[in-house]
């Protein structure tokens, strides 16, 4: 099956002007989860559900994840109305399946719209971690496909921003909100954030961060696991780079 094949239109009503919005999603059961990357991006086969996981009212500019598309307070809807609306022009991405290119135009017009409406720290975090797995999504069928170095370098440049600006936000989210943070509870969160650090060049941190989730009897098994591949791999560039682990 292809791609388009695997989804259908899941229809929502825009809580900013109260429009029909359609949005494209991933039937249940057509993604077949292949791996999970160590920042748990989950790849699956034959289809990528990340490029439509934003869903954008076409009418107002109004864009958002799924998870927090119904979530508007009357504050947020006036500064979306004054600030969104006027500058919003309808986007050209109504065919069978999005691209990358479109899917990521959507991920910056909901990032756009958690700085405008002053969304939490969570929710402008879980925009970009979710964006730089797209990029990551698109690096790699760029490198299957063979495509030029230099546009390949671009999306690999975009994945680090986006991973940074993940990083920040999920560093922000934890000093101010309360577990569970987009889904994770805090074990899971410190593990992402011990990931995130180390992708960043924070090495200390992420050791840190790593060494108390593996000493910590509130741990699953599973995220200490987890933890300790982390490590191998954390110990391994600090070596290359020259550095000790701190104790």
């Amino acid at each position: 099956m292809s791609e388009a094949e695997k989804l259908f239109d899941k229809k929502y009503t825009c809580p900013v002007c109260d429009s029909p919005v359609v949005g494209k999603t991933v039937k249940t059961g057509k993604a077949k989860l292949l791996r999970t990357d160590m920042d748990l991006r989950n790849v699956f086969e034959g289809v990528e559900p990340l490029k439509y996981e934003v869903v954008v009212c076409q009418k107002c500019g109004y864009a958002a994840l799924t998870r927090f598309f119904d979530s508007v307070t009357t504050v947020q809807q006036k500064y979306i109305q004054e600030k969104i609306t006027p500058n919003f022009k309808p986007l050209n991405d109504e065919g069978e399946e999005l691209t990358y290119e479109q899917a990521l135009t959507r991920y910056n017009v909901a990032y756009a719209n958690a700085v405008v409406k002053m969304a939490k720290a969570s929710e402008g975090a879980y925009i970009c971690l979710k964006a730089g797995w797209l990029c990551r999504s698109y690096k790699e069928s760029l490198e299957a496909a063979e495509a030029k170095p230099e546009l390949i370098a671009k999306v690999a440049a975009m994945e680090t921003d986006y991973l940074k600006k993940a990083y920040d936000h999920f560093t922000k989210a934890v000093q101010s909100e309360n577990f569970p943070i987009c889904g994770m509870d805090e074990n899971t969160v410190d593990y992402l954030l011990a990931v995130l650090a180390m992708e960043c060049g924070e090495y200390s941190v992420s050791s840190r961060m790593l060494s108390k989730l593996l000493a910590s009897p509130l741990c699953s098994n599973r995220v200490k696991e987890k933890a300790r591949d982390v490590k191998e791999v954390l110990v391994a560039r600090m070596k290359d780079r020259g550095e000790e682990e701190e104790e």
